[in-house]
């Protein structure tokens, strides 16, 4: 059985007890929830932990792999300028879309204080912000590990940026020192976030028995709101790659619309944007006609570095928990997880798909002054809206070939170019 379905027969098991105990009697519901709360606090503690070195490892090995892309030519820079516009610009919907969309939700005040109680043990989250000047001033940390100790990540990854543009300009074996060793505090840390994965089912099964015993019902019509809000985000990025493609691709919407169809079709499918990879280089190269030496390196690139439905997906969540909690989210907050959720973006796309929702998502919501206790339980859902995210991220993948095919006027097909090699397997 897989790790998905175990996770989410956990989630169905901690879910049917807790509304069992909910109902015959609550105070042996208050009883188990107290109980398996610590259980699901500690799992979640475990996976905290790995946050910190991971986010910045990341940040470093993501701005050196698209330092050397860039410099293999003039069409490898052109498509990672359009990776990093077209995230920000779906960033940016995300941020506007989600809050207004998950606000149109109904909401019940007693589940509200009823998840703060479950989930954070009763603690109110402070959610006051600095004023502007003092944003922007603590965006550079004056102490880096301080910084890290506090899960400051935005200040953080600010950091980071600058460790790995500098580290780019380090040539000869120092470089290559260093960034073995980067990579190797990467790699460790995703053992780690694996060996406490495989506890999730415990770790998921506590915390929905916790939730759902003192919150009963409330919690699972949060949790549907959460997968319908979700899809309908994801729909909206992906019909949002129809306008982009039209306006900076100059492709008519109906010929982008078929052509893109049969790699959509396998995507939905599959749940993988590399299995969609040949159907892509059909839709380019036959159905579309964009030149073989751009399709050839700008597809691997997108299935490699940019997927639009991640910041999507990490602001979409921060929305639901925000909204969950009653939280009211300021521009300032959504500005910020917004320009978080882009950089991680773009250095997480190789991870695990557990292990990415994990170390992805909890950096954003830290940076939006959130709890991250939910995520624990959204870890287990994740599975059912990653139909429709897959789906936006091959559609993104074509429109952006498509911008770069148009923008590169003096690229033309070379006899014999080979077909674009596969890029490593990564998950959807």
């Amino acid at each position: 059985m897989s790790m998905t379905m175990r996770v989410l027969l956990a989630l169905g098991a901690g879910a049917l007890l807790g509304l069992v105990l909910a109902v015959a009697s609550p105070s042996a519901a208050e009883a188990a929830a107290g109980f398996f709360q610590p259980i699901g606090r500690l799992w979640l503690n475990a996976l905290q932990m790995t946050v910190v070195p991971l986010v910045a490892a990341l940040v470093v090995l993501g701005i050196n792999a698209a330092s050397e892309a860039a410099a293999s030519g003039r069409v490898a820079r052109n498509a990672l300028i359009v990776f990093v516009v077209v995230l920000s610009l779906v960033a940016a919907f995300a941020a506007v879309f989600a809050p207004l969309l998950f606000g149109l939700m109904p909401r019940d005040p007693a589940m509200v204080e009823s998840l703060r109680s479950a989930l954070s043990a009763g603690e109110v989250v402070d959610v006051t912000l600095p004023g502007v000047g003092e944003r922007i001033a603590a965006l550079v940390p004056t102490n880096a590990i301080a910084a890290a100790a506090a899960n400051a990540m935005l200040p953080l990854v600010v950091f980071s940026l600058f460790f790995g543009f500098a580290l780019s300009r380090i040539e000869g074996e120092l470089k290559a020192t260093l960034m073995n060793v980067i990579k190797g505090i990467g790699e460790v840390m995703i053992v780690i976030v694996r060996w406490v994965l495989w506890a999730a089912p415990l770790g998921v099964f506590a915390l929905v028995l916790a939730v759902t015993a003192r919150v009963g019902l409330h919690m699972l019509q949060a949790l549907a709101w959460y997968i319908i809000g979700m899809c309908i985000i994801y729909l909206g990025a992906t019909l949002l790659m129809y306008v982009i493609a039209r306006v900076a691709a100059g492709e008519p919407v109906r010929r982008f619309a078929k052509a893109v169809a049969p790699a959509q079709a396998i995507a939905a499918s599959t749940q993988s944007s590399l299995a969609s990879l040949p159907a892509m280089v059909e839709s380019a190269r036959v159905r579309l006609g964009y030149p073989l030496s751009v399709t050839s390196l700008v597809l691997p690139m997108a299935v490699s570095l940019f997927r639009i439905n991640s910041p999507t997906q990490y602001i979409g969540v921060a929305a639901f928990i925000a909204w969950a909690y009653g939280i009211d989210l300021t521009a300032g907050q959504m500005a910020m997880g917004a320009a978080l959720a882009v950089v991680v973006s773009m250095g997480a796309v190789g991870l695990p798909g557990q292990v990415s929702f994990m170390a992805t998502n909890m950096p954003v919501v830290q940076s939006m002054a959130l709890p991250v206790e939910p995520l624990g339980v959204l870890l287990a859902l994740d599975t059912i809206p990653d139909v429709f995210a897959t789906l936006g991220n091959v559609t993104a993948d074509v429109a952006a070939t498509g911008i770069v095919a148009k923008h590169t006027a003096d690229v033309t097909d070379v006899p014999g170019a080979a077909e674009p090699a596969p890029p490593p397997d990564t998950s959807a």
